[in-house]
């Protein structure tokens, strides 16, 4: 069963019943390949990334989430901010009934060569997609729209 439920401008998602969630996610590129994690939350694939927590800046939250979920350790520098994705229907619902809407702060990461990577407990899988492969799989609702924009923006 699924920790979590994600939702993207549908109207039947449920209302929030916390404050705005501002959250950091990695488009973390290699070869012109996206890098794509089966989250076990929801047992779907998603970008790499998590919530920014009231002492961080955006940038080092999506450094400190590389780190946690992948083992790299990245300097802030090479990192690019490439848009913020914050419409009102981008919802995460959890199972202990806490609603969330989220504000997602996209960064890029371009990798010059395939690293070792450590797979985190919030992970099952880590690999690397082309647009081909990218349409066969199941995305995270709420990171759908950022990986097409990424394959069609690059």
């Amino acid at each position: 069963m699924s920790i979590v439920k994600f939702y993207r401008g549908d109207p039947n998602a449920p209302k929030t019943t916390m404050p705005a969630h501002l959250g950091a996610n990695v488009i973390v590129t290699c070869g012109g390949k996206l890098l794509l994690e089966k989250r076990r939350d929801s047992d779907t694939w998603g970008l790499v990334g998590g919530g920014v927590k009231k002492y961080e800046t955006e940038v080092q939250a999506a450094v400190r989430e590389v780190y946690e979920e992948l083992g790299l350790r990245v300097p802030k520098e090479k990192f690019r901010k490439l848009a913020v994705y914050g419409e009102p229907g981008r919802i995460a619902a959890y199972r202990d009934g806490s609603v969330w809407r989220m504000v997602i702060v996209v960064f890029g990461l371009k990798l010059e060569q395939q690293p070792e990577m450590t797979i985190s407990a919030e992970s099952r899988e880590l690999r690397f997609f082309t647009k081909e492969e990218v349409r066969n799989i199941d995305i995270v609702v709420t990171h759908s729209d950022i990986v097409e924009d990424w394959f069609l923006n690059r």
